[in-house]
């Protein structure tokens, strides 16, 4: 959902959200304004029941979003650590490897740059329209072919082999864990929990019979901040897409030192 808010800048989708929730909201105000008048506000306690309705609707609709804003960040935050130990298992493989004996290090640092290299340039732009490209899963699988046919003749390669084995599945489970939520997001459910929720505080702004221009002033405030909340659960929702999306630039860090080594 809101999958398209990622082909543009987010700077341009904040405006775009805080724009239309603040012109549906005035818009209605001048057009459902008389009906409300006529139809609720023949009494005075009626606007009194409007408001409180309103704020203890805000409280409830507020909790929810603010949960699923924090949940949102957290994933946001998570994966991006996520990324970061990928480097790091990267950048500890190719140490490892690099102390083997030729020709077998040369063969395992080539492939593990590779794989690298496809990681940053081919799969990670395809990641960010929600694609797993299978390259790197062939890459993975032509270096545990080189790793697996080596046979370590002293100790010392014996010890060397072990850690290397360990850090490369290391490596392919940060992988697989990145690659599981490439397409990881708000269940459709929520997004139309929210939505309706929306919908529903508009509409009872839209009831409140104040003067016009306090009407339009703090109806179009509170509107404003509620499109931008539910802009900023949108645009993090997708954690590799977009502007605000996961970068592969630790990995690329570590294959900027890969290639000088």
């Amino acid at each position: 959902m809101f999958y398209w808010i990622y082909d543009y800048p987010t700077s341009y989708i904040g405006v775009l959200f805080g724009i239309v929730f603040c012109g549906v909201t005035v818009g209605g105000i001048f057009l459902f304004r008389p009906l409300f008048q006529s139809w609720i506000h023949g009494q005075r306690e009626n606007n009194d029941m409007v408001g409180l309705v309103l704020s203890s609707f805000s409280v409830f609709y507020g909790l929810l979003i603010g949960l699923i804003a924090v949940a949102v960040y957290q994933n946001f935050s998570t994966l991006s650590d996520l990324v970061d130990k990928e480097a790091a298992s990267i950048a500890a493989l190719y140490r490892d490897i690099s102390s083997y004996p030729d020709p077998v290090d040369d063969t395992l640092k080539s492939e593990l740059r590779e794989y690298t290299r496809y990681t940053i340039d081919d799969s990670w732009p395809l990641e960010s329209h929600g694609i797993i490209p299978p390259g790197g899963t062939d890459r993975i699988t032509a270096m545990f072919t080189t790793l697996s046919l080596f046979e370590p003749q002293k100790k010392s390669e014996e010890f060397l082999h072990a850690e290397a084995l360990r850090q490369f599945n290391n490596l392919v489970e940060l992988r697989r864990a990145r690659l599981a939520n490439v397409n990881a997001g708000i269940p459709a459910v929520l997004w139309w929990v929210v939505g309706i929720g929306g919908m529903l505080m508009i509409g009872i702004i839209w009831m409140l019979n104040t003067d016009i221009q306090v009407h339009i002033l703090l109806g179009g405030a509170l509107s404003l901040f509620l499109g931008l909340t539910i802009f900023l659960i949108a645009a993090l929702d997708h954690p590799f897409r977009g502007d605000l999306g996961v970068k592969p630039d630790p990995i690329r860090l570590v294959y900027d030192y890969m290639q000088q080594k």
